[in-house]
């Protein structure tokens, strides 16, 4: 076990590293690590943050420990968490333990932060019917906050109309909610808060005010009376169309040449006059209220604009006649007057206040005004937030009991691998079990993107397979990367199903989507020029006997189809086509450069043998030599990429920040692939039913000639080159030897 000194050890803590992937891992397995883990370099911690989806977690304790809420875990986070429980402990070494259950003696009195935690568990355990010598447990926070959530004061300053005890408090929070809108209610319904009342009654008293200038307005706001408010409906629906009306004219009394454009173009009553007109022909309403004349007055009835003619017999007799008199066209000066009239209240009407109290009679604003039922209400209100201890004390114990269980594993997950390379439990990111091709692939994440996440996860060098799961029965679907690192990848392909378990162990139809193709193992590496060349000679074969068997097809084909033609009595016969010329024999230069090439052939591959053959012992070697020649490279780049897999682009091409090189090297990638294999104890029949029935005469035939190339190597390496081997000069015999002794004396 390797030991090593940070920063913190001057301070008297010894930290203590274990070595597994290439990295120098920290070691969290007891409570004065914990205790100072703030200290330790973040240099040294195998990831700095990781995401709150795509993980295997708890997602409450997750949530809880995202304080901003970004939906990502960062270090200061992890460190703040770590320092709040150890704070809170007597014995920070009870956090490696994970259990789920908390006895109050356990907590320290002696911090701020383990006093505050004592008091919300001595509240809760209370309200729970327990002592202070009993347990507490997540199950039991549930069950506290489940009952706080159901009663009508839970503590989150917001009451519902269940909470009033009288029908008129209950009928006064429905009426505050039917005009303000309701607030969130920690048990889901819908309910009324401080703000909401203050600004309810708010909007009352605003209101009521406003009703109130005009009540003591008089004539400056009512001019007409009681009609006055109708009077100026009438007005405000043709108050633009009026303006519009005048300034065309003042425009045409500047230039006599504009009134005919400012009359409307003849485009305009062409498109008009293509269509159905109904009696109002509300299709012309965006032409003038009537022809346009420079210093002409407004006609109130003939000749006005059909689209118009009712809107403005409205304004005639509510506010014309009553305020004008009795006119045939109105002038520009008498609008002026109508305008000036009615200005006292179209302020009034302008300063409405913009509220949803006004759908309530005045009647009842002025008496909910003048009542005490804002008095009531906010008692009730009053009465919720004094509950709100109780809340914060659940909540404040919830989290102190989801840390204490979870959040050692999830260290082991961040600060360190330990849970990954250890196999002690499925580490953080890996969500279930694949079972693919005679395979169980443990490394599985969660992909959200499959293009995103395949454009960094390919720089792990790893054999990467991505599956779309779905669950039928439940409509749920999502896409998984699944790290192949024992076997080989023959056979894996697009569209080939599997099975998916995930950690619940529910089962999950598997499909291949996507493949990033990298070295699996050396033993593929080693057979894969072989199967290359199987394959390329398999489909040279394969080309050549569809070539071959398309002629033949197309030949028969013509043949029948000459052969049933049927004859044209007037057709001229055919013609007969002229005798082939016979065929040309070889030419005996062609024929002698072929035997001559046969012979270099046969001389070159006779020449190799006699020198593999004169190896003698060595003959193992050298086949052994000729087949690493063959598969040595495609070895050696398998063992190069293999020795850089890596782990880290996998994890950051789904938001994690992994801080070192976390390799996976061969050995320990087999551990999270696992081949098919059959129990040691098994029983195992070789007899199989349809097999391929075997036949003697090819196995005689190889054997025979194997024993036959074997005796002639012998042969060779013992007694030599004979004189009938091709290139083997013939030796002097010796008559020519002894006359040239005695030509030379």
């Amino acid at each position: 076990m390797l030991e090593l000194k940070s920063k913190a050890a001057d301070a008297g803590h010894r930290w203590r590293f274990f070595r597994s992937g290439g990295v120098d891992q920290v070691r969290l397995d007891r409570g004065e690590d914990l205790l100072h883990l703030p200290e330790l370099d973040q240099k040294l911690w195998v990831a700095l943050a990781c995401p709150t989806k795509g993980v295997e977690f708890d997602a409450r304790t997750l949530a809880l420990l995202d304080t901003d809420g970004d939906g990502r875990i960062r270090t200061p986070e992890i460190v703040a968490a770590v320092r709040w429980m150890c704070a809170t402990h007597r014995n920070p070494g009870e956090l490696i333990e994970g259990a789920e259950a908390l006895q109050l003696s356990s907590l320290n009195p002696d911090t701020p932060e383990g006093a505050r935690a004592l008091v919300a568990a001595r509240r809760v355990a209370a309200d729970l019917g327990k002592g202070e010598s009993d347990t507490l447990t997540v199950e039991d926070v549930s069950v506290a906050g489940e009952r706080l959530t159901r009663s009508p004061f839970n503590g989150d300053g917001v009451i519902t109309p269940s909470a009033g005890r009288e029908p008129e408090t209950r009928a006064l929070v429905e009426e505050i909610m039917g005009c303000m809108g309701a607030v969130a209610d920690r048990s889901g319904e819908g309910g009324i808060s401080a703000d909401t009342v203050r600004r309810f009654f708010d909007e009352l008293r605003a209101y009521s005010e406003w009703q109130r200038a005009k009540e003591e307005g008089g004539e400056r706001i009512l001019p007409l009376g009681e009609g006055t408010g109708e009077a100026f409906a009438a007005y405000e629906a043709v108050r633009g169309k009026v303006e519009d009306f005048f300034a065309r004219c003042r425009l045409a009394a500047y230039d006599g040449r504009a009134a005919g454009a400012l009359n409307g173009q003849e485009g305009e009553f062409a498109a008009l006059g293509r269509g159905v007109l109904g009696a109002s022909a509300p299709e012309a309403a965006g032409l003038p209220l009537a022809r346009v004349e420079a210093g002409r007055a407004l006609p109130l009835r003939a000749g006005v604009n059909p689209a118009w003619a009712e809107a403005l017999e409205r304004f005639d007799r509510r506010v014309v006649r009553p305020v004008i008199g009795e006119r045939e066209a109105l002038s520009a000066e008498e609008w002026e007057q109508i305008r000036e009239r009615l200005a006292g209240h179209a302020a009034w009407v302008k300063a409405r206040p913009e509220t949803g109290v006004s759908k309530l009679p005045l009647e009842r604003i002025r008496a909910l005004l003048a009542g005490n039922g804002r008095a009531a209400v906010e008692a009730l209100i009053a009465e919720d937030a004094a509950h709100a201890a109780d809340a914060e004390a659940i909540a404040e114990i919830e989290r102190l009991l989801r840390y204490r269980r979870d959040l050692h594993p999830l260290l082991m997950s961040f600060v360190s691998f330990r849970d990954f390379y250890t196999h002690r439990r499925k580490a953080l990111f890996q969500i279930g079990t694949l079972y693919l091709d005679g395979r169980s692939c443990e490394l599985c994440v969660r992909v959200e993107n499959t293009d995103k996440h395949a454009a960094l996860a390919a720089f792990s060098k790893t054999c990467l397979v991505y599956c779309d799961c779905a669950r039928p029965a439940t409509g749920e679907k999502m896409t998984i990367a699944a790290a192949f690192m024992d076997g080989d990848s023959d056979y894996l392909l697009a569209g080939r199903n599997g099975v998916f378990y995930d950690r619940q162990g529910r089962d999950w139809d598997a499909t291949i989507t996507r493949i990033i193709d990298n070295p699996v193992s050396i033993r593929q590496a080693f057979w894969s020029p072989y199967k290359k060349i199987a394959r390329f000679i398999e489909e040279q074969v394969t080309k050549r006997a569809a070539a071959a068997e398309s002629a033949v097809d197309a030949k028969a084909a013509a043949t029948v189809a000459g052969s049933m033609a049927p004859a044209d009595k007037g057709a001229k016969p055919p013609a007969v086509a002229p005798a082939a010329s016979p065929a040309r024999r070889f030419d005996v230069g062609t024929v002698a450069a072929l035997g001559v090439a046969l012979g270099s052939i046969g001389t070159f591959a006779a020449a190799i043998f006699t020198k593999f053959v004169d190896l003698g012992i060595w003959i193992p070697v050298a086949m052994v030599v000729i087949m690493l020649g063959i598969s040595g490279p495609s070895m050696l780049l398998a063992w190069m990429k293999l020795r850089q897999r890596n782990l880290g682009p996998i994890l950051d091409a789904n938001g994690w920040a992994v801080n070192t090189r976390a390799r996976v090297n061969v050995p320990f990638g087999r551990t999270l692939t696992r081949i098919a294999a059959l129990p040691r104890d098994a029983e195992r029949s070789f007899i199989d039913p349809y097999a391929e029935k075997r036949r003697f005469w090819p196995i005689a035939a190889g054997a025979l000639a194997l024993l036959l190339l074997l005796a002639a190597a012998w042969h060779l390496y013992t007694r030599g080159t004979p004189n009938w081997w091709p290139g083997k000069k013939a030796a002097p015999t010796a008559t020519t030897t002894s006359t040239l002794s005695g030509e030379g004396r």
